[in-house]
């Protein structure tokens, strides 16, 4: 029986510190836009079978809508302004009523813990949530403004404009519809604040702005979704102002940009509590 020399066993065998591994190295950070563009698709898939029966509902509401005031307009700019504003409550109804709903019954639920545990950017979970509802949006409001300009004779020509409109005022709306829902207490105050704010959107940009007293039309000016429907609304005449056009679709972009940002802020505040 032979026996090995102690300094050669020392030597052989692996110490503690060299059998411990050091530190993990972590991956690399996700960046904001596939992150944005995975949340999109995944809310898009979530919300398809759930939110179309809803659209229908908001683009029926805006089409009865217009048939009810058919017979209440007299002039031209006022069937203009019942035309853009019905397009545009569309928008209200599912970026800023459904997303505070949704957001309030997310943080209601615990559901944002689950979001916080993804290796994703908060930025990329609101802009996400929102750009899908906003996308609900676009065959609604096109079918509404299409009905809204047989009904009262207006012209097509500048219905593309609907494509720089939709995603700006929707920017906007749901960027208010997901801090309401992020801030609220309780999730049946989130869905009541959603379902102000769509019915300002809508008695305020429907009714014609001529017959609405001064303080109503201060509050009016307060609305992002105002500058949306000015924007539609202007593009009905023969020469459209496009400088003016421009500048409301600025104030709809300025506003967006300053909504998301206060809802990814409540997006943070929400789940680390």
């Amino acid at each position: 029986m032979s026996v090995a020399p102690v300094k050669v066993l020392a030597g052989s065998a692996p110490t503690v510190e060299d059998a411990a591994p050091g530190p993990a190295r972590l991956g690399p950070r996700a960046r904001l836009w596939p992150s944005l563009v995975a949340v999109y698709r995944a809310q898009l898939s979530r919300a398809r079978v759930a939110r179309i029966p809803l659209l229908f509902v908001a683009t029926f509401q805006s089409v009865g809508i217009m048939i009810m005031m058919r017979g209440v307009v007299d002039t031209r700019g006022e069937a203009q302004s019942v035309v853009a504003g019905s397009s545009i409550v569309v928008v209200a109804y599912v970026a800023l009523n459904l997303l505070a709903q949704y957001f309030g019954q997310l943080r209601a639920s615990g559901g944002l813990d689950h979001y916080a545990t993804l290796p994703v950017p908060p930025a990329a979970v609101v802009l996400g949530a929102a750009a899908a509802y906003a996308s609900f949006t676009v065959p609604g409001t096109l079918v509404t403004a299409v009905f809204g300009c047989l009904l009262f004779g207006l012209p097509l020509t500048n219905l593309w404009i609907l494509l720089a409109v939709i995603p700006l005022a929707g920017a906007a709306l749901a960027g208010l519809g997901a801090a309401c829902g992020l801030l609220a207490p309780r999730p049946e105050l989130a869905t009541l604040l959603g379902q102000l704010g769509m019915s300002a959107a809508l008695l305020l940009g429907v009714l014609p702005p001529d017959r609405m007293p001064e303080i109503v039309r201060l509050a009016r000016d307060l609305l992002p979704s105002t500058y949306g429907v000015e924007a539609y609304a202007r593009t009905f005449g023969n020469g459209p102002d496009w400088a003016r056009v421009l500048a409301d679709l600025g104030v709809c972009a300025g506003v967006g940009v300053i909504s998301l940002a206060v809802a990814t802020w409540a997006y943070r505040r929400a789940a680390v509590r």
